[in-house]
C-alpha cells in the first residue's frame, strides 16, 4: 500500500531590495544525482526524530550560510509521488527573510544562486508544486496579510 510521508522540507528565501522583493533560487550542481541542474529553493531532508522545523532551519544554514531575520511556516505543502518508495511526498514550505545585502555562501550541492523577482523565479522554477508554494508566499506572506502575521516563528 502506498504510504503518505514527510520526509523533505523546503524553504524560500526573499529580500526586500530598494523598491522590490527578490526571491532566492539555488541551481543544483550537474553531478548531483537527484534532479542536477535544476533552479529550487533550499531543500533537504527531515533526519529521523527531527521536526520539520528544525529541519529548514539546518538545511538553510547548511546551503546557504545565512541567517534568516525572520522565519515563517507558510500555508502550503508540496505533494509529490516518489517511485522508488511508493510514497506519497508531504513537503512543508518555510519562508525566511534575510537582509537586502546578504548572499549566500553555496553548500557543494548548489552550483549557483539568482536572486530573481517573482514573475522570473516562476519561471525558472521545475516543479508546479514549487510555483504554487512561491504564489502563497508572495501573497500571504510579503504581502502583510493576515496569514503572515499568524504563522510567523519567533526566532
Amino acid at each position: 500500500m502506498t504510504a503518505i510521508v514527510c520526509r523533505i522540507v523546503e524553504v524560500c528565501a526573499f529580500r526586500f531590495v530598494k523598491d522590490h522583493l527578490e526571491y532566492l533560487l539555488l541551481k543544483r550542481s550537474p553531478d548531483e544525482k537527484i534532479y542536477p541542474g535544476i533552479w529550487q529553493f533550499v531543500s533537504g531532508a527531515i533526519d529521523e526524530g527531527e521536526k520539520a522545523i528544525d529541519a529548514a532551519l539546518r538545511e538553510f544554514k547548511e546551503e546557504t550560510s545565512l541567517n534568516p531575520q525572520r522565519f515563517w511556516v507558510v500555508p502550503y505543502a508540496n505533494t509529490f509521488y516518489d517511485h522508488d518508495y511508493d510514497a506519497v511526498n508531504v513537503s512543508p514550505l518555510f519562508a525566511a527573510q534575510v537582509q537586502e545585502k546578504d548572499e549566500p555562501k553555496l553548500s557543494v550541492e548548489h552550483r549557483t544562486y539568482d536572486w530573481l523577482r517573482y514573475d522570473e523565479a516562476c519561471r525558472r522554477l521545475v516543479w508546479p508544486g514549487q510555483r504554487q508554494g512561491l504564489k502563497v508566499i508572495e501573497e500571504f506572506i510579503v504581502s502583510g496579510q493576515q496569514a503572515g502575521m499568524l504563522t510567523r516563528i519567533p526566532l
